[in-house]
């Protein structure tokens, strides 16, 4: 199965958290907080949403921060994946 995203949305797979800390120390599974990071998958077609015009900004494979409390959460073939708008994207990691 596939997910193609409709209109403003963009799937995305959140990236892996830390197990460490910068300073080495090792954190315990139930202290790990959910990335805010992750990679896009697919990308919707843009277009007219609610009478303006959306230009898709980002494009699959960019690694994007986006908001915490955004998107639909989704497991398909035992991957979890989240669907968010592209305004819930705050920015492209470089």
């Amino acid at each position: 199965m596939k997910l193609v995203p409709l209109g403003d949305r963009v799937v995305l797979k959140q990236l892996e958290a830390e197990t460490k800390t910068k300073s080495g120390i090792v954190l315990p599974g139930n202290e790990k907080e959910k990335p805010q990071q992750a990679e896009v998958i697919a990308v919707g077609p843009g277009g007219m949403i609610e009478g303006k015009e959306v230009k898709m900004e980002v494009k699959k494979g960019d690694q994007v921060i986006y908001s915490k409390y955004a998107g639909t959460e989704v497991k398909l073939d035992d991957v979890d994946y989240i669907i968010v708008k592209q305004s819930d994207i705050l920015a492209v990691v470089k």
